[in-house]
């Protein structure tokens, strides 16, 4: 059957140029055919995600139309403004896509609100919300390889669509021919017709206001001097991140220059992720040679921000998703509480794999912490639950251990650009009282003890990938551990139990140790991965990495 769909491509005259020389390249080649042919990309929460290239496996014009018509559909059932507001990164054929996309719903005689220029995640989430539009279409496979795309699909209320509407789109997308079944008008014609307009100057500006009206100590940069290296690691990041901190004061900012413009083969970073200390390896070398006080990089999306500081002898260290969580998160408590504007009952947010250690700092300062599921969806669904009652100004931080932050409800995603901004006047205050945010970290750890969270990954490639993750996530559930490293398992939890965790299902099982101490095993929403996050706590980092590393030894045995 993958074959027939290969000669039905191979006969067809496609529309994409680069699609007809791989389609001939790979004649007579049945695995390369089968990679890409024998499968479609899954339509899911998190929208499409796969490599550029030929087939309905791929990421190409033909299944972002079909996906997009699929969208259409359920768009068409809603009512409201029949508005989608879309936006795109700089990886390869993100215009290209996002154009396509704009051209389907154009011919369904939905509305478009479409930026003129890429722009990042959380401009994506405002605009949804600021056009009040029927869904947003975000074209970006995050922080993947530059062989990779994809493409978010996000609801009313700016967050990533609901179980339930991905379904209801899933179901229209399958009824859809991927080469003849969208509709489609030229753009320049929905541009005519008003079909398609472009995000106003308005909404930009209206969104870097409500960025900086998450400052907590406003005014406090413009006379700090700090000095700042920033990396957009050759993504969206670098006009709404320079914008936003020039405004409040930060000038002296030495943007990487190999890094400094989009280009979607990020030939300087390979795997452009601010995880990896190899994709910061330029700014930190940069930093070195300007002596700044903090080095910044967001990925090509910008939802998420990585950091390096300058510690005492000079040297810099790159902190963890975590670290900088739980930094912001006392940040923002002392800070509004020193100044009167913390909320009545304030609640922050953050995912059931991120550090305990934000819990313990939570209930210092009196503020609620609700755990919820891996994916920022969740975080902006409980800000809606308090809009939904008028107390969303309750909510004043959440964050996600994969360096995801945010703080106020203007969008339903992480936010780079805010989080950049508080990171920056974070360091600008300890700066400014003679302290440090590796100062202040030690500080935490010392009151709170030394919390150490690790991943680990295990790749499953290929087509049999997925069959050989859902065979150990099987396994795990029906043979659960009574016991790692020595320590008694106390409890397992499977979260596809909604009756027991009283969440939505979700394939992710927590084991928690009779130490206090837990391992978290969850298969990754888009890509070939089981993630495993370990917690561990002791007297010292050393005692901390010794049982994180006998919790892994005994784990790693039970994903093969």
């Amino acid at each position: 059957m993958y074959q027939n769909e290969y000669e039905r491509w191979l006969a067809a005259d496609l529309q994409d140029a680069d699609l007809r020389p791989e389609l001939v390249s790979i004649q007579g080649a049945d695995e390369e055919i089968k990679e890409r042919f024998a499968a479609s990309l899954s339509f899911g929460t998190a929208g499409l995600r796969g490599v550029l290239g030929a087939g309905t496996n791929r990421m190409n014009i033909y299944v972002v139309r079909q996906a997009t018509q699929g969208l259409a559909n359920w768009v068409k059932t809603q009512g409201g403004s029949q508005t989608v507001a879309i936006s795109y990164d700089s990886r390869l054929k993100s215009d290209v896509f996002a154009k396509e996309a704009a051209c389907v719903l154009a011919a369904n005689g939905i509305h478009v609100r479409i930026y003129r220029a890429l722009m990042p995640v959380p401009a994506l989430s405002f605009a949804t919300r600021y056009y009040k539009c029927n869904a947003g279409i975000m074209v970006t496979a995050s922080h993947n390889p530059a062989k990779y795309n994809g493409y978010k699909a996000y609801g009313p209320d700016g967050c990533q669509l609901t179980d339930e509407a991905a379904a209801v789109v899933y179901d229209e997308i399958q009824k859809i021919d991927v080469l003849t079944g969208a509709q489609r008008m030229e753009f320049d014609a929905g541009l005519e017709q008003g079909l398609i307009e472009y995000v106003g100057d308005d909404c930009c500006e209206a969104l870097y206001d409500a960025i900086k009206a998450c400052s907590v100590r406003p005014g406090l940069c413009a006379d700090a001097g700090l000095k700042l290296v920033y990396s957009p690691l050759n993504g969206s990041g670098l006009v709404p991140v320079m914008r936003v901190l020039k405004d409040i004061g930060i000038t002296d900012i030495t943007v990487v220059p190999e890094q400094e413009k989009p280009d979607g083969h990020f030939p300087t970073c390979p795997y452009p992720n601010p995880e990896i200390r190899e994709a910061l390896a330029l700014g930190l070398e940069l930093a070195e040679k300007t002596n700044a006080d903090l080095m910044l990089a967001t990925d090509p999306d910008a939802d998420r921000v990585g950091i390096a500081v300058r510690c005492d002898d000079g040297s810099y260290e790159l902190l963890s998703g975590n670290e900088v969580g739980v930094l912001l998160l006392d940040y923002i408590c002392k800070a509004r509480l020193e100044a009167g504007t913390m909320p009545k009952d304030p609640v922050c947010v953050k995912s059931l794999v991120s550090t305990q250690l934000a819990d313990a700092v939570a209930v210092h300062y009196g503020v609620e912490c609700r755990n919820v599921l891996t994916g920022f969806k969740w975080i902006g669904d409980q800000i809606a639950q308090l809009e939904a009652v008028g107390q969303e100004n309750r909510f004043i931080f959440g964050f996600e251990e994969s360096y995801g932050y945010l703080a106020g409800s203007y969008v339903r995603d992480k936010d780079a650009v805010v989080g950049s901004m508080l990171i920056c006047e974070m360091a600008a205050y300890y700066r400014s009282i003679g302290s440090s945010i590796k100062r202040e970290m030690e500080r935490i750890y010392q009151e709170y003890g030394r919390y150490l969270n690790v991943v680990k990954s295990y790749e499953f490639p290929g087509l049999s990938g997925m069959e050989t993750m859902r065979g150990i996530m099987a396994h795990l559930r029906q043979n659960p551990p009574a016991e790692l490293a020595g320590q008694k398992v106390k409890s397992a939890t499977d979260y596809e139990n909604s009756e027991q965790t009283g969440l939505p299902a979700a394939n992710v099982l927590v084991y928690a140790l009779e130490s206090g101490e837990s391992v978290i095993v969850r298969p990754s929403g888009t890509e070939p991965k089981i993630k495993t996050y370990f917690t561990t706590r002791g007297e010292n980092l050393n005692e901390a990495k010794e049982r994180q590393q006998a919790l892994e030894n005994a784990v790693a045995p039970l994903l093969k």
